[in-house]
């Protein structure tokens, strides 16, 4: 198992644009094959968000972002963030 957590700043005023659009690529991105995880999360910060992302293989992470759906959503959030998104990759160490 793989996993991907996102922080993103979003421009103050516009947390609800964004969520509606976030909204809809995680609807999207839960309906992948190999993706047992795709939550957007707010922080305490009512400008930062963090995306939590699980995936069955490397291979789902892959397919994800070759999808249409993460192509045209991403290129939708963009306008909203302040500053790049921060990814960090992640490998179980679980069995």
């Amino acid at each position: 198992m793989v996993g991907i957590v996102a922080t993103l700043k979003v421009k103050q005023g516009q947390q609800a644009l964004f969520e509606e659009v976030a909204n809809q690529l995680v609807a999207a991105s839960r309906a992948e094959p190999g993706c047992l995880e795709y939550t957007l999360w707010r922080t305490d910060d009512s400008t930062v968000y963090v995306f939590v992302e699980r995936y069955q293989s490397p291979e789902a992470i892959e397919a994800h972002k070759k999808s249409d759906h993460y192509r045209q959503l991403g290129r939708q959030l963009a306008p909203f963030l302040e500053t790049a998104p921060e990814l960090k990759m992640l490998v179980s160490a679980t069995s």
